[in-house]
């Protein structure tokens, strides 16, 4: 994943985290149950983790970036699970966690071909009943010039809900909120 140096600095701000911590997790994760094992993909800085910390049951979260990793691992010790792994080749028994949650980091997976492998990997590490529930940015100018020589790959919101059944999932749910969209579907 890159990222230019206003991006670092943006995820990494105080802005940033108050924005995350009360509106849009609260959006993002509004009615979804995240049971006992909860996995986060992506949590780059960790503005979402310290919310999800107090949310969540067990927390796990999986992060490419090797030094986000270790940053996490030094704030957070063993209060979560932190892994340095892809996404789209998760590091992760089948079947282990209730809810697997991502937020603002899939336009930051490289290609729609990898996107789809990360959901395909969701499903995998989701128990039957589990919930995959996030959000992301829709692409716009603005989100476009925030990500400058970054990785910036937007996902459709209206090509979602196709993408998440070809995954296995069923029952997708997406919705739009001025420049984000939020989904959630269900592993049978």
């Amino acid at each position: 994943m890159t990222m230019n140096r206003y991006h670092q600095w943006l995820c990494n701000s105080r802005m940033w985290a108050r924005a995350v911590e009360r509106d849009l997790l609260p959006w993002a994760l509004e009615d979804v149950q995240l049971g006992a094992e909860t996995l986060e993909i992506g949590p780059g800085y960790g503005a979402t983790t310290r919310v999800l910390e107090r949310r969540a049951g067990r927390l796990s979260v999986l992060e490419v970036d090797g030094g986000s990793a270790e940053r996490l691992r030094a704030e957070y010790g063993d209060r979560i699970d932190v892994v340095h792994g892809d996404g789209c080749a998760m590091p992760l028994p089948d079947g282990r966690f209730d809810a697997v949650v991502c937020f603002t980091m899939l336009h930051h997976v490289p290609s729609p071909r990898q996107q789809d492998q990360l959901f395909a990997e969701a499903f995998r590490v989701l128990r039957p009943g589990g919930v995959f529930a996030g959000c992301d940015g829709r692409a716009s100018r603005g989100f476009r010039l925030i990500h400058l020589w970054d990785t910036y790959v937007p996902v459709p919101p209206g090509t979602l809900p196709d993408r998440l059944r070809a995954a296995g999932f069923r029952t997708p749910d997406i919705s739009l909120r001025h420049d984000y969209f939020r989904f959630r579907a269900v592993r049978p």
